[in-house]
C-alpha cells in the first residue's frame, strides 16, 4: 500500500461518499451508531445525535460527520473505515483511494514482462537451458494481462515454430 495515511485517504474518498445515492439513511446511522457504541471516544452521546439529526439533510450530516473526523486524526478516520467496509462493503472497494494501486500493478506486470522478453531476445541461445525456457515463457501471456500478451509473444515468434 501507499503511505497515504487514512486522513488523507478520507479527504480524497469525501467528494465520492457524499455523491447522491451513494450512502442510505440506514447505512449511515449503522456507521454512527457502530463509531458510538463501540467505540465511545470517537463519538459520544452528544456527537452521535447531532450526525443522526433527522431534521438535516443526510448529505450535510454525512459531510458534517467526515469533515468531524478529519479533525479528530487518524486512529478516528481509521474506526470509520472499517465501519464502512462492514456495513457498506461493495461501496468500500468502490473508493477511489482503492483503485490507486490499480495503475502501479499494471506497470510492475509489463515491467516484468518486458524484463523476460528482454532477457529472451539478448541471451545466445544455450541449447540445454533456453528452450526449456522459452517453452515456459510461450504459456505465460496466458497468465500474464491482454496487453502485454502481445508484446511479448512478438519476441517469441520466431522460434514458437519448433514448439
Amino acid at each position: 500500500m501507499t503511505d497515504q495515511t487514512y486522513c488523507d485517504r478520507l479527504v480524497q474518498d469525501t467528494p465520492f461518499l457524499t455523491g447522491q445515492g451513494r450512502l442510505s439513511e440506514q447505512q449511515v446511522d449503522r456507521i454512527i451508531l457502530q463509531l458510538n457504541r463501540y467505540y465511545p471516544q470517537i463519538l459520544t452521546n452528544k456527537e452521535a445525535e447531532k450526525f443522526r439529526n433527522p431534521k438535516a439533510s443526510l448529505r450535510v450530516r454525512l459531510c458534517d460527520l467526515l469533515s468531524h473526523l478529519q479533525q479528530r486524526g487518524e486512529r478516528h478516520c481509521q474506526e470509520f473505515y472499517r465501519a464502512l467496509y462492514i456495513h457498506a462493503q461493495p461501496l468500500h472497494s468502490n473508493l477511489p483511494s482503492c483503485h490507486t494501486l490499480r495503475p502501479m500493478s499494471f506497470l510492475a506486470g509489463l515491467g516484468l514482462a518486458a524484463g523476460l522478453a528482454l532477457l529472451l531476445y539478448c541471451c545466445p541461445p544455450d541449447p540445454k537451458v533456453l528452450p526449456g525456457t522459452r517453452r515456459i515463457l510461450a504459456f505465460s501471456p496466458v497468465i500474464i494481462d491482454r496487453h502485454v500478451s502481445r508484446y511479448l509473444l512478438a519476441f517469441l515468434a520466431d522460434d514458437l515454430g519448433g514448439f
